[in-house]
């Protein structure tokens, strides 16, 4: 049987008409490609509206179409919208195929006359391809209901709950003791100066109180394995020392302890806490932490305080590392973001001059639970500042560190210098580069720190020091800056600096990227499948993101997007199963030689290996059908659905073949060439 192929040019408005003369290719592709088994070809102003939709549904039917092609936008926009309007008139979606003479061709070139050339060569070698499709039918795959919430801070808080409250169970790990994240070590938020402990310990003890909520703090993800609907997730449970079936949290155990410890975590170094702890007060859950490595018993085998003075027995010596599995749907990962080190810039003099602060340390002194009760000192303790510098940007917008704006540190340096007025009436300056307010509210709030005298400088900071050089500087730390405004080199004396250093990637991000399957961004940050209409999935099925881990942003996004992911996965647990697409590897297994090569580049770990037959298979499922080990198989054993050899050089052939007569002949099947308006 003939195929009966149409052809559909898109306009989209003047994004690709205004460089592609459309009305020519749609009259060429009528014309030259009619021995192809092409019999409609049209052009319209927006294809992927309902008319335009409805134009091919009306073909398919009335023309009789057996195959459809579209030269518009990039298939990652658009190709789920026409292959459900192929669907809709009764053609398998997968005789469908959409090329982009937009991003490809009409967005990268000036030259009319070139860009139309190249937009019917582009034409070409989509229809060569798509002769060759295949139907093809979706995979059905049932997903299990319980979903993995990795990451304890206000990000994953939201996603446990909003899942939690729909009825489904949900299995939150989180490395630290306790959930929180750094939300927990907030003061303030900004612009509305809440209290941050009192709108999150809420949340906290909803998610540790909840029904449907399994909590496994001072835990951490060893391993993941199965596919979307049908993860197997391996947990270690550290051993905190502490039977928590026992255990009270009368804080006898820590208010008895007698090793005192930096507290480098929670309290960033400002002070000390015990061998035995829990973060902070308000922690969830209550149960504390024996630290081996500090306590004197694991370090000289005597003490045993809190052993002896625990009013029920719950201190374990003994207690073991627990590592068990568990089967869930979905994961969404919130693991949130490491601070910028500020002490590899050594100008600004962290590490080495005393009273340079970083945020996360001045949130700290800020905090009425924090280790000055709330009162801005220096780092003697009881010196109050009467001048103090805020520096922006620390680490961000910068070449030699991070190039990309962290969001959040204008904001917070502004809120930083409306408390030291408050608390202190000092005088306060603050450098910026660009004042960036973008938020409901924060133009306001900045507005409301000028008319409360705070000072703004406009201009990247050089150094920051201890040595005088000018009268007035003596005993103090010296900023100097380039005022652009002014137009010329300033020197700020100050008792106190504050950096703001911006927001990076985890430490860890690749190891975990690579455990779930998913990929960072040269940053670091973890990548999403689109940034703007799909900020929360990623290419590998089942696995979501939420918050900082994305990227840097606030509180308010932050919840959202946790929502969001929680959103998604609730859809999908209701839906009770999930279609996926059938463009997958497969394994001719009389062909394969079990090297192995496969298995190790796979980037979404979906290619097993068979020990006993020696041969690998593709879990299809788990396959994003990249192509990457189709290209790898050094036996040809590897073949892609919808990207089998025949088509992909059909395709090549076809994008060579515009200056060539047509390869062959269809039977002459009458045309319809014409042209449409919105």
């Amino acid at each position: 049987m003939a195929e009966r192929i149409g052809v559909y040019v898109c306009h989209c408005g003047t994004n690709i008409a205004g460089v592609v003369d459309v009305k020519e290719v749609t009259r060429w592709a009528g014309e030259r490609l009619r021995e192809r088994g092409v019999v409609v070809a049209r052009d319209y102003d927006f294809m992927c509206s309902s008319l335009g939709q409805d134009m091919v549904e009306k073909d398919i039917k009335e023309q009789k179409l057996t195959r459809v092609l579209v030269a518009a936008c990039s298939p990652h926009l658009h190709e789920k919208t026409f292959r459900t309007a192929c669907q809709r008139a009764g053609l398998n979606p997968y005789l469908c195929e959409l090329v982009s003479i937009r991003e490809q061709d009409a967005w990268v070139h000036t030259d009319k006359a070139a860009a139309t050339e190249k937009a019917k060569a582009i034409i070409w070698g989509g229809l060569e391809r798509l002769i060759h499709h295949e139907p093809l039918e979706p995979l059905h795959v049932p997903v299990d209901a319980d979903t993995l919430v990795v990451g304890g801070g206000i990000a994953g808080i939201q996603a446990a709950l909003e899942i939690a409250d729909a009825g489904f169970q949900v299995y939150m790990v989180e490395r630290e003791p306790s959930i929180g994240g750094h939300m927990a070590q907030f003061d303030k938020t900004f612009p509305t100066l809440d209290c941050a402990a009192c709108i999150l310990t809420p949340r906290m003890v909803a998610v540790g109180t909840h029904p449907k909520i399994k909590l496994h703090t001072w835990s951490e993800v060893e391993k993941v394995e199965g596919y979307v609907g049908n993860f197997e997730v391996t947990i270690r449970q550290k051993a905190r020392y502490v039977n928590t079936e026992l255990c009270t949290g009368c804080g006898i155990c820590w208010q008895k302890c007698p090793k005192k410890v930096t507290d480098d975590v929670y309290e960033v170094g400002l002070t000390t806490r015990k061998a035995i702890y829990t973060p902070f007060p308000q922690a969830v859950p209550i149960y504390p932490v024996l630290d081996k490595d500090n306590c004197t018993y694991f370090e000289k085998g005597t003490c045993k305080a809190c052993e002896k003075l625990c009013p029920t027995g719950a201190i374990d010596f003994e207690q073991q590392d627990e590592v068990f599995t568990v089967s869930v749907g979905n994961i969404i990962l919130a693991t949130g973001y490491d601070l910028f080190d500020a002490s590899v810039i050594p100008q600004y003099g962290y590490g080495r001059l005393d009273n340079v602060f970083t945020s996360l340390e001045f949130e700290r002194i800020c905090n009425a639970a924090g280790p000055t009760s709330g009162n801005v000192v220096l780092r003697d303790g009881k010196t109050v500042p009467k001048s103090v510098g805020i520096i922006h940007c620390v680490g961000s917008r910068d070449a030699n560190y991070n190039r990309y704006c962290s969001a959040i540190c204008c904001m917070q340096s502004i809120k930083y210098a409306h408390l030291v007025m408050e608390r202190t009436g000092a005088e306060v300056h603050n450098f910026y580069i660009d004042i960036r307010t973008p938020g409901k509210d924060y133009e306001e709030f900045y507005e409301r720190v000028q008319e409360e005298g705070g000072h703004f400088i406009r201009g990247k900071v050089a150094d920051i020091s201890d040595v005088p050089r000018l009268p007035g500087e003596e005993g103090k730390l010296v900023i100097q800056v380039e005022d652009t405004l002014a137009g010329r080199q300033r020197r700020v004396p100050v008792d106190m600096v504050v950096l703001s250093p911006g927001l990076q990637a985890r430490h860890d991000s690749a190891e975990v990227a690579k455990l779930f399957g998913i990929s960072c961004s040269a940053a670091g940050w973890y990548i999403e499948k689109h940034p703007k209409l799909d900020p929360v999935s990623t290419m590998t099925e089942g696995v979501f993101i939420a918050g900082c881990v994305q990227g840097p942003k606030g509180i308010p996004e932050t919840v959202a997007q946790g929502a969001a992911a929680a959103a998604r996965v609730v859809g999908r647990i209701q839906q009770g199963e999930i279609a996926l697409e059938p463009i997958r590897a497969s394994v001719n297994e009389e062909a394969c030689s079990g090297c192995r090569i496969c298995n190790g580049l796979c980037p979404f770990n979906a290619i097993v290996f068979h020990e006993d037959r020696a041969v690998s298979e593709v879990v299809s499922a788990l396959c994003q059908g990249c192509g990457t080990c189709v290209a790898a198989c050094p036996a040809g054993a590897i073949s892609g659905t919808g990207f089998s050899n025949e088509q992909v050089l059909a395709q090549i052939e076809g994008l060579l073949m515009l200056n060539k007569e047509p390869p062959g002949s269809t039977e002459d099947a009458g045309l319809a060439t014409t042209g449409a308006k919105a």
